[in-house]
């Protein structure tokens, strides 16, 4: 296949204990010999600490947070294919996605490809409706959405009693084991992500991941499947390694057909002790962890590339027990590269006469979205 010599812009670049799932995406895309284009940054915050990982990143530039709607976000991002012409999109967090989804036609008329889930895809797969893929013979715990914290006083009832899990409508998750405990989850869940909250049947057992790409008609371009070995005391997998497991496997296929799914996302499943399946979550992006993708020879990002680009991705079987451990270390960085990102909003490591022609950064009424 012909190389990729395009430039790919990615989101989510944050880089703590809980880390976005941006660098992990630049690195798989970094891994494939086959990719020979150029990686901008996009990021929310000057102090993100993927926009200074050394030799990852060809350029950078700040966007408008999902709260200042689609339209502020799409003239961003058309300024972003004016200065460094993007060919392809990769969104990596939850939040931007409701801007985004439907929005194809728009984006490739700007020049920028996407290979992303529709609206309805996005909404079905929520937490508040996730429960609706029984229907399709997927087994999902029960769920109910709640926006005021006085149902917690009998809604265990409803769900077979305590512990139960209390759930942000984007991310987050506490086990409450009494009344208190939930409506304690309640308020932190509600103030950091908004109403409504999710409360959840609690289900008990091993923790295992599977990062799938869908091709939009129910089908899988490709997926890889993996269990964690250490968890963080927010209960985010530090390390985790590639696994065997056809019933996994079948239950993915399950909910990709179930929801038509186009484009990335991750599925969070809970095997019991008796060995049976429950889907926890379905997230609708990469993982953090999406480079073992490419680690264990299957690469998920550059699939989307290729799908995004109109090209048939070339993906062979993944290698079982090709791990993964998180480390954490202190970047030291040039002042210089902080201040340029803070006070212009941009960076780039390539010179003038590399860039694109581009004109005055189109005002947010020029870039109309579709509805």
């Amino acid at each position: 296949m012909l190389p990729f010599t395009g430039t790919v812009a990615v989101t989510g670049l944050n880089a703590t204990d809980n880390p976005g799932p941006g660098l992990a995406v630049v690195r798989a895309l970094r891994a494939d010999p086959r990719f020979q284009g150029r990686i901008i940054g996009l990021a929310y915050d000057a102090m993100d600490p993927g926009l200074y990982t050394p030799n990852v990143l060809d350029g950078a530039m700040l966007i408008p947070y999902p709260s200042a709607g689609r339209e502020a976000l799409l003239a961003r991002l058309a300024w972003c294919q004016q200065r460094f012409g993007l060919d392809v999109l990769i969104p990596t967090l939850d939040s931007e996605l409701p801007a985004l989804c439907d929005q194809e036609p728009l984006l490739e008329s700007m020049g920028i490809r996407t290979f992303l889930p529709t609206r309805a895809q996005y909404d079905m797969r929520s937490k508040a409706r996730l429960d609706e893929l029984t229907a399709h013979g997927v087994p999902v715990p029960k769920a109910v959405p709640i926006s005021d914290p006085s149902t917690l006083y009998t809604i265990h009832e409803e769900l077979g009693g305590f512990p139960l899990v209390v759930k942000g409508v984007f991310y987050g998750a506490t086990i409450a084991w009494n009344v208190s405990e939930a409506i304690a989850g309640f308020h932190k869940q509600a103030a950091e992500w908004g109403l409504p909250v999710i409360v959840q049947e609690h289900v008990s057992g091993e923790e295992l991941n599977v990062c799938v790409v869908g091709d939009g008609d129910g089908g899988i371009v490709g997926a890889v499947p993996m269990k964690k070995l250490m968890l963080t005391k927010s209960g985010k997998g530090w390390a985790g390694v590639t696994i065997d497991d056809p019933g996994l496997m079948e239950m993915a296929a399950n909910t990709i057909a179930a929801l038509k799914w186009r484009g990335p996302c991750e599925l969070e499943v809970m095997r019991d002790d008796r060995g049976g399946f429950h889907l926890m979550e379905i997230n609708p992006r990469f993982p953090a962890w999406c480079d073992l993708s490419a680690g264990a020879g299957h690469n998920l990002p550059m699939a989307y590339v290729d799908l995004a680009m109109d090209r048939t991705p070339h993906l062979p079987d993944y290698r079982v027990g090709t791990a993964f451990v998180r480390v954490s270390i202190n970047q030291i960085v040039d002042v210089a590269a902080f201040e340029g990102l803070s006070t212009v909003g941009e960076t780039a490591s390539l010179t003038s006469d590399d860039l694109p022609e581009g004109g005055d950064m189109p005002s947010p009424t020029t870039i109309r979205p579709l509805h």
